[in-house]
């Protein structure tokens, strides 16, 4: 008979029809309890009950320097031992080395900064493209219509479809690919030294991502740790 470690974490994940994870923030928190064999489940929260929710938890975004509230986000963690409730994955990620220090895991190297800088820089304007406008496909209806008010609003009132107009999603590929393969390199740097979600989206982007050198190395050698997806 199997038996189940009583979860030390409740980790709450982005909620979509496939009844997966499939964002690369959430991702980041679930591959360190994955790793660490911190025993955890998961409730997924669709778009609309994001802000209630957490907001029942206690939690606040606090304020920007702008003035402006920032947004309730996940992935969000109740660290059931302590009562702990923290929002946002760098300090989820700090909390989680911190509290379960083996194996470790070095969340800040000036090489990691560095990759992650420019893989914001250069992915992140791809994703925005490619990713933005077909993540509605996997909501649920009530989910889809808070990410279209929400997203075109964001946009300035354009609508998601026109992301994909004629040639801009290949014009934002080729315009990203120099960076890309340059990101790629920096992943490689230490693969002699030690042992993404744009899938779940469409496999047709997973698979322009995934080919480059760098790239599919991190991919493979996290595969391990993503056979857990809920």
């Amino acid at each position: 008979m199997v038996t189940h470690a009583e979860p030390e974490i409740i980790l709450y994940d982005l909620a979509c029809i496939k009844k997966i994870c499939f964002s690369p923030a959430v991702w980041r928190i679930r591959l360190m309890l994955n790793y660490k064999k911190i025993p955890y489940r998961t409730i997924f929260l669709e778009f609309p009950d994001i802000e209630p929710t957490l907001t029942k938890l206690g939690l606040d975004p606090g304020t920007a320097p702008s003035g402006a509230r920032n947004k309730f986000t996940l992935p969000t963690i109740h660290h059931l031992p302590t009562n702990i409730h923290l929002m946002d994955s760098h300090p989820i990620a700090h909390f989680l080395e911190s509290t379960y220090p083996d194996p470790p895991i070095p969340l800040t190297s000036p090489l990691g900064t560095e990759i992650e800088l420019q893989a914001r820089a250069v992915i992140g304007k791809v994703f925005r493209t490619c990713i933005l406008p077909r993540e509605i496909h996997i909501l649920s209806p009530r989910a889809q219509e808070y990410f279209r008010r929400t997203r075109e609003a964001d946009l300035g009132g354009k609508r998601l479809e026109e992301l994909l107009g004629e040639g801009e999603e290949e014009r934002s590929w080729e315009a990203a690919g120099k960076g890309m393969r340059g990101v790629g390199e920096l992943l490689r740097t230490n693969r002699a030294e030690g042992p993404f979600a744009a899938r779940v989206v469409d496999e047709g982007v997973f698979g322009r991502v995934v080919v480059l050198p760098g790239f599919r190395d991190v991919y493979e050698a996290c595969l391990p740790y993503m056979e857990r997806k809920d």
